[in-house]
């Protein structure tokens, strides 16, 4: 079995395309235990947020992808991010769209909720690659966060000795909310046993920033040409990129989500960052359900075969 999708279905008039994602094999022992035993009760979900960082190259338009240990509900290679955290409800420095406008973004009534998921993602890209969506006011952001200042910040807010909100307000900034972008939400298959209920946002490089990994973490992250990655998704070459023992001669379904291929084939779509970014849209949510095809687990999603942001080609 390769790391290709499988098309089902498709409805020519309402651009929906039903898919069949192989399933890693670390969820095989998980997926088995769930059909052997009958539907139970699925494992409670912890909120999460993740950040799509995205820029132009000659080449099309880069994300930012990094390794995660330990099994992820985010995928093995994934965008920054991570669960929402307790002091993400906690009144923060804020320029842009107001938490009622967001909330209608989202879709979310409780605004604290609304709050939560913005600040997680911030903070989590913050803490994951040290690119901050910060000002001092609604026209700044703040620049060269790469000093080894910025790194200790980083690991403390990281590790929970410094809160995120005490960080800002102590030199004078305000989150710039107005950089992101809503693009998805995506609840973990019920037979998994970690499950995050994840809402994904998108937001361009700032100027003068540049990723970079944490350095008490090590691992691997990198720019990523979306088109590239999903040319080669049946073979294993972002697997042996990453290097890790759980991603080394495997393909791309087999160490990343479906939220993650189904991110890559939109980004690979579009003409640019602007217009990616620029795209109106409606706000889907995803469960995967896991069907089983002779020995085979996958996982059975629905997705829209419309381009985002103009239609694409490379390096345009």
């Amino acid at each position: 079995m390769n790391g290709v999708p499988v098309v089902k279905s498709q409805v020519p008039s309402t651009g929906l395309l039903r898919r069949l994602f192989p399933l890693p094999p670390t969820q095989y022992d998980a997926a088995e235990n769930w059909v052997s035993y009958g539907s139970r009760t699925p494992r409670a979900t912890r909120r999460a947020s993740s950040v799509v960082l995205i820029r132009d190259s000659p080449n099309g338009v880069e994300t930012y992808l990094g390794y995660r240990k330990g099994g992820s509900p985010l995928g093995s290679v994934a965008f920054p991010g991570g669960s929402l955290e307790a002091s993400d409800e906690d009144e923060i420095p804020w320029y842009g769209p107001s938490l009622s406008e967001w909330s209608k973004r989202l879709g979310i009534l409780d605004q604290r909720l609304v709050r939560a998921h913005i600040v997680c993602a911030i903070r989590e890209l913050f803490e994951e690659t040290g690119v901050l969506l910060a000002g001092t006011d609604e026209l700044s952001v703040v620049e060269n966060c790469v000093s080894e200042d910025w790194m200790q910040i980083r690991e403390a807010v990281a590790g929970q000795d410094k809160s995120f909100v005490s960080v800002l307000t102590k030199r004078g900034l305000g989150l710039r909310t107005d950089l992101l972008r809503p693009l998805s939400h995506w609840i973990s298959p019920n037979f998994a046993l970690r499950r995050f209920d994840t809402r994904y946002f998108a937001a361009a490089l700032p100027v003068r920033q540049e990723p970079s990994l944490l350095q008490d973490k090590g691992g691997w992250a990198a720019w990523m040409v979306a088109a590239d990655v999903l040319a080669s998704r049946n073979t294993t070459s972002l697997g042996d990129t990453a290097g890790a023992p759980d991603t080394v001669g495997l393909p791309l379904s087999m160490i990343t989500t479906p939220a993650v291929e189904v991110i890559l084939e939109k980004i690979a779509s579009t003409r640019g960052t602007v217009a990616y970014l620029s795209v109106r849209r409606e706000l889907k949510s995803y469960h995967p359900d896991l069907v089983q095809v002779g020995d085979d687990f996958f996982l059975d999603v629905t997705t829209t075969t419309a381009a985002e942001g103009g239609g694409g080609g490379r390096g345009r």
